[in-house]
């Protein structure tokens, strides 16, 4: 006996007999069935092996079940991913859509505050030229401004020179016949309208009417043109101290300029 085994802690645990008996079953076992392959073995062998071993087919399925169930994945993952990427696209065109439309309603609000300026700026321009033109009317009907005496004539020339000198600061536009806007001849035959006189509409004819004159010889309420007589592009009317009053073009409109700026090729006397 060894001189450790009264320690309990150094004693080696005994084995139970059921253990011991269940152990060597197992051995006898294994050691009878070696046997009887050893003793089939050396039956059979000279005997050749014609039977192919076929591998059970479980695993076979089940890579192919592996297989469906991984494509099946990717294929959720690809869709969760497209719809992942519409989202995002319908997403920002929603932003974009909604920038354009504020950038849009900016520019109208824009344009209309430009439009509603435009007309305030046009009818404070037209009370303007209506103020002046009752003014002017005023002065040369009733004759209380000394200035107005002077510079106006009365009776037919001066109602002919008092609504022409009314209509200063209007547009001119071809073809035009007044209120606000005029072309030469237009603004010719009404002023002489205001005196009961009925002219031509146009230039050419305007140049033909009365008593030719020279331009050497003018009075207050001639009628002046530019080229030939009969075949004149341009009328208006002579208002004294080498000036003359006609709606003159689109830059400039209805304006007093002189003579000698732009001489005339001759004029008529209708009154």
């Amino acid at each position: 006996m060894s001189h450790t085994a009264h320690i309990p802690s150094h004693r080696k645990p005994r084995r139970s007999a059921s253990k011991v008996a269940l152990r060597a079953g197992v051995a006898g076992g294994v050691l009878s069935t070696l046997a009887v392959a050893g003793a089939s073995g050396s039956a059979n062998a000279a005997e050749p092996v014609t039977e192919t071993v076929e591998m059970p087919t479980l695993t076979t399925e089940l890579a192919t079940k592996m297989a469906a169930t991984a494509d099946a994945t990717q294929q959720v993952a690809d869709s969760i991913q497209l719809q992942a990427d519409q989202d995002a696209a319908a997403e920002k065109a929603a932003k974009e859509a909604k920038k354009a439309k504020a950038e849009a309603e900016r520019k109208a609000e824009a344009k209309k505050k430009a439009a509603a300026e435009r007309a305030e700026k046009a009818r404070e321009a037209r009370a303007e030229r209506s103020a002046d033109r009752a003014t002017l009317s005023t002065q040369s009907t009733s004759g209380s401004s000394a200035q107005a005496s002077a510079s106006t004539p009365s009776g037919s020339v001066g109602a002919v020179v008092g609504f022409m000198k009314a209509q200063l600061g209007d547009a001119y536009v071809m073809g035009a016949s007044g209120p606000d806007a005029w072309d030469c001849s237009s603004l010719v035959q009404a002023a002489y309208k205001q005196a009961g006189i009925d002219l031509p509409r146009v230039s050419q004819d305007q140049s033909t009417v009365g008593t030719e004159v020279g331009t050497s010889n003018l009075q207050v309420g001639d009628i002046l043109y530019w080229g030939g007589k009969g075949s004149a592009y341009h009328t208006g009317v002579y208002i004294g101290d080498g000036q003359y009053l006609d709606a003159a073009n689109p830059s400039k409109g209805v304006v007093i300029q002189d003579l000698s700026g732009y001489p005339a090729s001759g004029a008529v006397r209708v009154l």
